[in-house]
């Protein structure tokens, strides 16, 4: 248990890289693997909050609002303004329904790809992440490690 949050961002790493490696290989450099739900998710529903894109995808407001900045510099989606001044609506441009087949067709290929990694696997991956975030979400690791550390001196 050495390290957790050390070998899960390099699992993330493994798995990412090579999504990406595979958007180069398709001719789309830069694309990152963290944009296309957010593409999917603007191009079945339609324009939306940051707030109510981070829910769809299943991030934190922060993740959406950092995915969102990178993927305006690259002309996939355009923020403008909600009907509340703090509010901005996040949609998709030209450049990125486009692009939609080519998400498509990596997105059905990953998901198979992900099913044939948890078939190998003596515990499907996705089932085990899917049960820490449950666990995580019903009591916190604040939760577990203050305990422990709250009281002792140093």
């Amino acid at each position: 248990m050495t390290f957790l949050g050390s070998r899960l961002r390099h699992l993330l790493e493994l798995l990412d890289g090579d999504v990406a490696t595979v958007y180069a290989d398709l001719g789309r450099p830069g694309f990152r693997p963290r944009f296309a739900p957010v593409v999917r998710t603007l191009a079945t529903q339609g324009p939306r909050t940051i707030r109510d894109l981070a829910a769809a995808i299943g991030v934190t407001h922060s993740a959406a609002s950092q995915t969102v900045a990178e993927m305006t510099k690259q002309d996939l989606v355009r923020l403008e303004p909600g009907s509340d001044a703090r509010q901005r609506i996040v949609h998709l441009t030209d450049r990125a329904r486009r692009l939609l087949p080519v998400i498509e067709a990596e997105m059905a290929a990953t998901d198979a790809a992900a099913e044939a990694l948890d078939a190998e696997l003596p515990y499907p991956l996705s089932r085990l992440v899917e049960e820490a975030i449950t666990t995580l979400e019903h009591r916190p690791m604040r939760d577990r490690i203050g305990p422990v550390v709250v009281g002792r001196e140093t």
